[in-house]
């Protein structure tokens, strides 16, 4: 009788115990779905947000890309970027930048984004003070590139 006794209460606790991790394992569960779907709009937020970033860039712009189909460069943005920053190389501010450099370090350029065959957006800065510039180019079928600058911004310190 005892045995049997024994036996019932064994169970009766097998069984509650059991029913509290499997309670505690569907909570977990629960709990990294609900991340998941959480993970999955932030990626897909994320997505949209890159696309719309690349939105006026060279790269993703295939009517103007065919500008340059004959010349036959594997990558123009870069190539483009790659002889804007070789203005850098000159001793002094850079020779694009309207300004000079005020913190006595000479302006130069930084960030470079090719928007089309045609225009491209700079950050330039002396490591204080810094502005961007709005410049136009042609690349030549001698692949040399002329660079003016339509328009050119500083930012004022506060």
């Amino acid at each position: 009788m005892y045995l049997f006794l024994f036996a019932i209460l064994f169970i009766l606790y097998q069984y509650v115990s059991a029913k509290r991790y499997f309670e505690k394992e569907a909570s977990k569960i629960e709990q990294l779905e609900s991340d998941i779907t959480k993970l999955e709009d932030s990626l897909e937020t994320l997505t949209l947000d890159k696309l719309n970033l690349q939105y006026f860039s060279l790269e993703n712009n295939d009517d103007a890309l065919s500008y340059y189909d004959h010349l036959n460069i594997e990558n123009p943005s870069r190539y483009i970027a790659d002889k804007l920053l070789e203005t850098n190389e000159q001793k002094g501010n850079n020779p694009l930048v309207p300004y000079d450099g005020m913190s006595g370090s000479p302006m130069k350029l930084n960030k470079i984004k090719v928007l089309n065959h045609k225009w491209i957006v700079v950050d330039f800065s002396d490591g204080k003070h810094w502005g961007e510039l709005l410049i136009e180019y042609k690349l030549k079928d001698d692949l040399g590139i002329d660079f003016t600058v339509l328009d050119h911004l500083l930012y004022s310190r506060s």
